[in-house]
């Protein structure tokens, strides 16, 4: 699949219209108006450093935003390149071997030029580094006599899981692998937090580190020395767009505050806290400010009751606003499928191709269109809910006894009071149940669009993996079985209201 140029920004334009439409319905997802709209990447560092900077922000400029664990690196900085979001922190690594692999700018100096052409300045370093680094267990570490990564060539028998992003990454997996010349076949990619359990199972004998992550000591990891000098100096920056100067100069000041503020030891501690202790981002960021600048942020601990209601309506809006979506076009598709059958098994054809594609492949390619948030989410939602109901409108009309037609022809109606008096009513049973079916795979495949910063119950079940927590990963599972039940529950009872009785009889009969 082909990679949006990270340069490329996001247009508006006759494309948005759908999504126009669909976002009418989706009212627990208000659109983003804050003046400064923060981002952050979907691991716990980089949503506390995001917490750090819309806390700093507020201070100058009360009207912000932080769009927490939108995804991973390219999606983010397109992101702001876009100008969806206005600042997220960064790693200067990343940036001239990832973003920039193309061209690996050899110095700070030629990478600020080249992030000024997409319109982006980059701050001094925050005071820290996050490295990426190999890891494994001390005891086989030990055990095997390895130290360096050189050693590594000497068993291949290990079995490496490592995050899905370093698998793929021009600083990761690939290059590794061929400068240092390791034999190992047994290597998957993996969410980057399970990897860690991975070791402590001994499922794994490695994977990759982030050099401030609260695990390696908790762990009991040993950190392999990179004597080939693979990996570049991961300085932590804030990326921003050169706009803020001029439109938000005091939060741009603000925000600015951070550079060489934070070290490796406070940054360990501050990720440790939220993923060891489980305490929420927002107050380890409040609690940093107020020792390191002695600014109050404003900050509280949000109750399970409070992000229960607003998961389940933004859950809830995605399903009813892709559904309702759906159902306007895919029932007239299913007429036009029964009564022209040859341009029907077309269209039976293409919305069955649309069911087929992967449903994070279609989020992705949804991006470039619609932009991160609900908008790829609730269009990729739409599609997937074409086929039932396009499909079960055409079974029910198609399977109308020939001799009920017969008798509508005779009684002299035209074409079109007999499809709106005769033919969807004895096809609704049917028509109803396509429906059902859309909107329970639409409640399961709405958790997806979390990956994007669409909101719902994937968001809590996201945050539970990244955080190794159970609980937090039961707070969305658990209600979205339960709004797949009601939602069957409610199709079967509406079923009732509008099928009459005498026809449900007669099609159980």
């Amino acid at each position: 699949m082909p990679q949006q140029s990270p340069c490329a920004p996001v247009r508006p334009g006759p494309r948005r219209l759908l999504l126009a439409g669909l976002l009418a319905l989706a009212l627990a997802s208000p659109p983003v108006t804050a003046k400064v709209v923060v981002g952050s990447k979907n691991f716990t560092e980089g949503v506390v450093l995001g917490e750090l900077i819309r806390g700093l922000a507020a201070s100058a400029e009360g009207d912000t935003d932080h769009r927490r664990a939108l995804g991973g690196t390219r999606l983010v900085f397109n992101a702001l390149v876009s100008g969806e979001i206005d600042v997220y922190a960064e790693y200067t690594g990343t940036l001239t071997h990832e973003i920039f692999a193309d061209q690996k700018p050899e110095s700070l100096a030629a990478l600020r030029e080249r992030l000024a052409e997409s319109g982006l300045v980059m701050s001094e370093p925050l005071g820290f580094r996050d490295n990426f680094a190999l890891g494994m267990r001390k005891d086989v570490a030990q055990r095997l006599g390895i130290r360096r990564i050189s050693d590594l060539r000497k068993h291949p028998e290990l079995v490496f899981r490592f995050g899905t992003e370093f698998t793929e990454r021009g600083d990761g997996w690939p290059g590794l692998r061929q400068l240092y010349q390791l034999p190992q076949q047994d290597v998957l990619g993996v969410e980057h937090d399970l990897a860690y359990r991975g070791l402590a199972a001994g499922d794994a004998d490695l994977t990759d580190l982030y050099t401030t992550d609260a695990e390696i000591a908790y762990y009991d990891l040993q950190v392999l020395e990179d004597d080939l000098g693979y990996f570049p100096p991961y300085d932590a920056v804030l990326l921003y767009r050169s706009e803020l100067a001029k439109t938000e100069p005091d939060a741009l000041a603000a925000m600015l505050k951070l550079e060489g503020l934070i070290d490796e030891q406070q940054m360990i501690a501050m990720n440790a806290r939220v993923k060891l202790d489980g305490e929420q981002e927002q107050m380890v960021a409040a609690d940093f400010l107020r020792t390191s600048l002695q600014m109050s942020m404003e900050a509280r601990e949000t109750t399970r009751t409070e992000r229960l209601l607003r998961y389940t309506g933004q859950h809830i809006a995605l399903v009813a606003a892709s559904l309702s979506a759906a159902i306007l076009l895919a029932i007239p598709l299913g007429i036009v499928a029964a009564r022209l059958p040859r341009l029907g098994q077309i269209i039976l054809s293409l919305v069955g191709i649309l069911q087929t594609i992967p449903a994070l492949a279609l989020l992705v390619f949804m991006i470039p269109l619609f932009g991160i948030g609900a908008g790829p989410a609730l269009v990729a939602l739409f599609i997937y809910s074409l086929l039932p109901i396009v499909r079960n409108t055409y079974t029910g009309l198609t399977g109308i006894a020939p001799g009920l037609r017969e008798s509508a022809e005779a009684l002299g109606l035209p074409a079109g009071a007999r499809l709106r008096l005769i033919e969807l009513p004895l096809a609704a049973p049917s028509i109803l149940a396509g429906i059902k079916t859309a909107a329970v795979i639409n409640v399961g495949a709405a958790t997806l669009g979390a990956l994007i910063g669409a909101g719902g119950y994937g968001q809590p079940i996201l945050t539970g993996i990244r955080l190794d927590d159970v609980s937090l990963i039961l707070e969305g599972a658990i209600p979205a079985a339960l709004l797949a039940v009601l939602v069957q529950w409610l199709f079967e009872l509406l079923e009732r209201v509008v099928v009459p009785r005498s026809l449900r009889t007669a099609l159980e009969n």
